[in-house]
C-alpha cells in the first residue's frame, strides 16, 4: 500500500523514493484516510503555500488503487481501495503460502555467533535468550536472501572447569557421569560452596589448572574429555528443543595455537608489546585512550581470552570468506568487543569493518540478578519444567488426549512461551523474567499465538476448507482491520532486517493474533453468506502468523 502512495506522488513531485517515504504519515484516524502526505517540505522548497500544492497534487492524481485522495488543508489524504488491496494480498499469500513476506533484501554469506554455554556449568534463562535471538536473527537474515552460518563458541577450559573436577574428583568419584545439564551445573555450585569454606583447597584447583594446561597427566585429560563431552551432549538436547541447529562448534582450546600466532604478528608489527612479561595492547598509544588496555597474553605465556577471540575472528573470515560476522554478546563486554574490533582494524586484518556487535541486555529474576557461581539461577531444565507442568493442566481444561500428545504439546507451548517472553522485548532491555505472565494463554505471550493458530486451523477443519475462488463484496470494519494487518507483513519483515530487530515481528504476530480474533468474535464464519471469503481470510491469517512465529524460532501446534 505504501508502495503505490509513494510511486503515486513520485509521478507528480521531484522528489527521491527516499524523500518520499521519510514524510508519509499514519493519520491519527481513519476518517482521514490511509496514508497523508504532508506538504510543508515542498511548500518550503517551491516557496508556495502547503494547501496550494496539496490541492494540486490532489487533482492531478488519478489512480485505481485508490478509493479517494482528498486534500486537508497542507495534507494529501488517500484512502486505498480495500476491496482491491483484499484480493491482491489475499491472492498473494494464497500462492505464496511459507514464503509471504519474504524478499532478497541481501545476498551475503554471514555468520552469526550465539548462545556461548561454558562447558561444565549451567545452561540458564540467559542463555535462552541469546539463544532465541541469534536464531530469530539467522532466520531473519536468511529470509532476505542470505546465507547463514550459526557458530556456537564454548568457553572449555579454565579455572571453572578445574574447580568441577574438583569437585567431582573429590565428592562424587563413584557417581556415573550424566549428560544432564541440572546435574553438571550441580558440580559447579558445589565446588564454589565448598571452596568457600576450605579456601585452602583452591590451592588443589590451581594444580588441577596447572594439569590441564600442560596435558601432562593423561588420566585427568581423559575426564576433562568426557565430562566435556557430556555437557554437549546435554546443549543438543536443550538445542533440539529451541529448534536451533549450529553449523559449526568453536571451544577455546582449540584456539590456542591461531590465538599466540595472531597476537605474535602484532607484537611484530608493534601493535602490542611486552609489558612486565605479559603481552598487552595500551590503546593510549593508538590514540583510543577510551579502550584502555587490552590483556592478550599472561606473563607465563598462555593466551587471554581476548587473544583467543582475534585468532577465532581470523579463522571464521579464512575459513568462510564471509561479507559480515554478528557477535551477540552481553552488553557488560560492550569495552572488551570493541577492543577486539579495534584491534582487528589496527591489524588490518580481514575482519575488520565487517565484524558487528548485537549488544544483549541481562535476563533477571524478580528476585534479582541471577548467578551461576551462587547457584542463584533458573536452570533450563527446571525452568521447562515448571512451564511444562503449567501447560499440561492448561491443555487438561480443554481436551481429554493420549499421554504422548500430552507431552508434545506441553513442550511445544513452553518453548514457545520461554521464547516469544524473549523476543518480544527490545534486546537492550534487560528483562525481568516473570514464569506466570509468559505461560499465560491470554495477553501478550506465546501460548496465546499459538492458541490463535490453533483456533484458525479448527475453523478450517470444521468448514473442511479447500481453496476455491471467492468473491469480496462489501467489508465489514474488522474485515478491512484483518485485511490491513495481513498487507503490513512485508513491511515488517524489511524493518525486522534492516534493523536486526526480531522484537518487530514478535509485536507484530500478537497485533495480528489480536486482530483475527476480534474478527472472528465480530463475523460468523461457517454458514454465513460470505463463507467462501471469510474462510480465505481465516486460511491467509493463519499462514501469516505461522510464517511470524516461524522467524522467531516457535513452532505451531494445530490443536492446543
Amino acid at each position: 500500500m505504501k508502495k503505490d502512495v509513494i510511486k503515486t506522488i513520485k509521478k507528480y513531485m521531484g522528489l527521491t523514493t527516499n524523500e518520499i517515504e521519510n514524510l508519509i504519515e499514519i493519520p491519527p484516524s481513519p476518517e482521514l484516510g490511509d496514508f497523508a502526505f504532508p506538504c510543508f517540505a515542498v511548500g518550503k522548497k517551491l516557496k508556495k503555500n502547503p494547501a496550494e500544492i496539496a490541492q494540486d497534487i490532489t487533482k492531478k492524481i488519478k489512480s485505481k488503487e485508490f478509493e479517494k485522495v482528498e486534500a486537508k488543508g497542507p495534507y494529501v489524504n488517500f484512502f486505498v481501495d480495500k476491496t482491491k488491496l483484499a484480493k491482491k494480498t489475499l491472492e498473494t499469500i494464497k500462492m505464496q503460502k511459507e514464503k509471504y513476506g519474504s524478499k532478497k533484501l541481501g545476498n551475503e554469506k554471514i555468520m552469526v555467533e550465539f548462545s556461548q554455554p561454558n562447558t561444565h556449568k549451567a545452561f540458564h534463562v540467559g542463555h535462552i535468550r541469546g539463544t532465541s535471538l541469534g536464531e530469530s536473527i539467522s532466520r531473519i537474515l536468511e529470509f532476505t536472501g542470505n546465507k547463514v552460518i550459526r557458530a556456537n563458541y564454548s568457553g572449555d577450559t579454565g579455572m571453572h572447569i578445574a574447580k568441577w573436577l574438583w569437585s567431582y574428583q573429590k565428592f562424587h568419584a563413584k557417581e556415573k557421569l550424566k549428560e544432564e545439564e541440572s546435574w553438571i551445573a550441580s558440580i559447579y555450585v558445589e565446588a564454589i560452596k565448598k571452596l568457600e569454606q576450605t579456601p585452602e583447597s583452591q590451592e588443589e584447583v590451581e594444580e588441577i589448572n596447572r594439569k590441564l594446561e600442560s596435558g601432562e597427566e593423561k588420566k585427568l585429560n581423559y575426564l576433562w574429555k568426557k565430562t566435556r563431552q557430556s555437557s554437549i551432549n546435554a546443549w543438543k538436547k536443550i538445542y533440539n528443543e529451541l529448534n536451533t541447529k549450529f553449523s559449526i562448534q568453536y571451544f577455546e582450546s582449540e584456539l590456542e595455537k591461531p590465538a599466540k600466532a595472531f597476537v605474535k604478528s602484532l607484537v611484530k608489527k608493534k601493535i602490542a608489546k611486552i609489558s612486565e612479561g605479559a603481552t598487552i595492547i595500551n590503546f593510549e598509544d593508538q590514540n583510543q585512550a577510551n579502550l584502555g588496555v587490552f590483556l592478550l597474553l599472561r606473563k607465563d605465556g598462555t593466551v587471554l581470552y581476548g587473544g583467543k577471540d582475534l585468532g577465532l575472528a581470523e579463522k571464521k573470515f579464512k575459513e568462510f570468506k564471509l561479507n559480515k560476522s554478528y557477535y551477540i554478546i552481553g552488553r557488560e563486554q560492550e569495552l572488551y568487543i570493541h577492543q577486539v574490533f579495534k584491534t582487528l582494524e589496527l591489524a588490518k586484518s580481514k575482519a575488520a569493518g565487517k565484524s558487528f556487535y548485537i549488544p544483549l541486555s541481562e535476563v533477571r529474576l524478580p528476585t534479582g540478578k541471577m548467578s551461576s557461581r551462587t547457584g542463584d539461577n533458573v536452570l533450563y531444565s527446571n525452568f521447562k519444567k515448571e512451564l511444562i507442568d503449567y501447560a499440561k493442566e492448561e491443555i487438561k481444561k480443554r481436551h481429554k488426549i493420549n499421554t504422548k500428545e500430552l507431552e508434545k504439546r506441553s513442550l511445544l507451548i513452553a518453548i514457545a512461551s520461554m521464547k516469544y517472553a524473549m523476543l518480544r522485548q527490545d534486546l537492550n532491555k534487560t528483562i525481568v523474567f516473570n514464569k506466570k505472565e509468559s505461560i499465560s494463554f491470554e495477553g501478550n505471550t506465546g501460548p496465546y499465538l499459538l492458541y490463535t493458530y490453533a483456533r484458525a486451523k479448527s475453523i478450517l477443519r470444521k468448514a473442511k476448507y479447500k481453496q476455491k475462488k471467492f468473491k469480496i463484496k462489501d467489508l465489514n470494519d474488522s474485515e478491512k482491520s484483518l485485511v490491513l494487518q495481513l498487507t503490513k507483513f512485508p513491511e515488517i519483515i524489511e524493518k525486522a532486517y534492516k534493523t536486526l530487530s526480531p522484537s518487530l515481528i514478535a509485536n507484530y504476530a500478537h497485533q495480528l493474533a489480536q486482530t483475527f480474533n476480534e474478527f472472528y468474535h465480530k463475523n460468523k464464519v461457517i454458514g454465513s453468506k460470505e463463507e467462501s471469503f471469510r474462510l480465505v481470510l481465516v486460511d491467509a491469517s493463519s499462514q501469516v502468523l505461522k510464517n511470524a512465529l516461524y522467524l522467531l524460532g516457535i513452532e505451531t501446534l494445530e490443536r492446543m
